[in-house]
């Protein structure tokens, strides 16, 4: 039973972890406003909640160079959009593609791989 307390514990404590990351990227979001001259400028939505975002990214010799996310949305897509733009800027393209490859399998509630979670 004791190691099954402690286990519990510990996915506690990583729940909490998790909790507090995403409070804290809903609280102090990061990379908010417009690039200027963006090379790259989507608009991405939610059409069940509503969830609306615009992101634009600038690249130089093939890296993010800088990151811009604008819209709204609920606390969950805000943190997201905050992570996700604080994981992809200064990588390189085929990092960004890897990176958001796993980000998405992580929000999906998938288990990843130790090398998916290297790229994050």
């Amino acid at each position: 039973m004791m190691g099954n307390a402690s286990g519990s514990g510990n996915l506690g404590e990583l729940d909490d972890l998790y909790e507090a990351i995403i409070l804290d990227h809903y609280r102090n979001p990061r990379n908010t406003g417009p690039v200027d001259s963006p090379d790259i400028d989507l608009e991405v939505n939610n059409p069940f909640c509503g969830d609306e975002f615009q992101i634009q990214m600038k690249v130089e010799n093939d890296a993010v160079s800088a990151v811009g996310i604008t819209g709204r949305g609920c606390a969950i897509s805000q943190a997201s959009a905050s992570l996700l733009a604080e994981l992809v800027e200064g990588k390189k393209s085929g990092e960004v593609r890897e990176s958001v490859s796993a980000f998405r399998r992580l929000l999906q509630g998938v288990e990843i791989s130790a090398e998916e979670r290297e790229v994050l």
